[in-house]
């Protein structure tokens, strides 16, 4: 799986202590064989499992909660943002809890760009988000993200989506509880098949986020993963 060879190539060699885990949420591919296989050689290599599919926001919950490094980050598993790109976030910690790429900004480099009316919905998205969730940043939904544990736990110990919503739970979530948050630019190039079907889930991504905005502060901090 070269995804996960890249990873632990690079994680090799920045000489840090890490543990690199896949979530496989329900996969009928061959996943968790590869995964199985490589975890054999390579010790800080780990596989969590569970059936039926439950969503990418289960998968992302139930990862970060099983993580015990000091710094937890989460990435698509087709590495649109480059694993190196992790340098850039782990800096931005300096005087933040939280850091995430962000394709927006300036200084990011988008090598490969996304189709235009994905593009363009994208941006009405992040409107929406920044009117009704959390203000002042502009790009929830880059699968690249850096948390302290501490904030990790924290924050996904309450998130309930099991969809694509959970990015925007989760920074509501932070920001309801006084966590900093970074957005760092990065390198990013779109890759082909993403499972967000626009059409499908921008719609429900919408409701979610008026139903998050509705429940209020002290209810989205009341609740409890179970």
């Amino acid at each position: 799986m070269p995804t996960l060879e890249r990873m632990a190539e690079y994680l090799s060699a920045s000489n840090r202590d890490w543990c690199l885990t896949v979530v496989s949420d329900g996969s009928t591919d061959a996943t968790e064989r590869l995964v199985s296989e490589m975890a054999e050689r390579a010790p800080a290599v780990r596989l969590i499992a569970y059936s039926p599919n439950r969503g990418k926001g289960c998968a992302v919950r139930t990862g970060i909660l099983a993580a015990e490094t000091d710094l937890i980050l989460f990435s698509d598993a087709d590495l649109a943002t480059p694993v190196e790109e992790l340098d850039k976030l782990e800096a931005a910690l300096e005087g933040h809890d939280i850091a995430i790429g962000s394709r927006p900004l300036r200084e990011s480099r988008l090598e490969v760009r996304q189709p235009i009316h994905r593009e363009m919905l994208g941006r009405l998205f992040n409107l929406a988000v920044q009117a009704l969730a959390v203000r002042g940043i502009h790009d929830t939904q880059c699968g690249f993200k850096l948390f302290r544990r501490e904030a990790a736990r924290d924050v996904f110990s309450r998130c309930t989506l099991d969809g694509f919503g959970f990015d925007f739970e989760a920074l509501m979530i932070a920001r309801d509880i006084g966590y900093r948050i970074a957005e760092v630019p990065v390198r990013w190039r779109h890759q082909e098949g993403s499972k967000v079907v626009l059409m499908r889930d921008g719609p429900r991504m919408i409701a979610e986020l008026v139903m998050l905005r509705m429940r209020g502060k002290r209810r989205r901090l009341a609740m409890r993963a179970s």
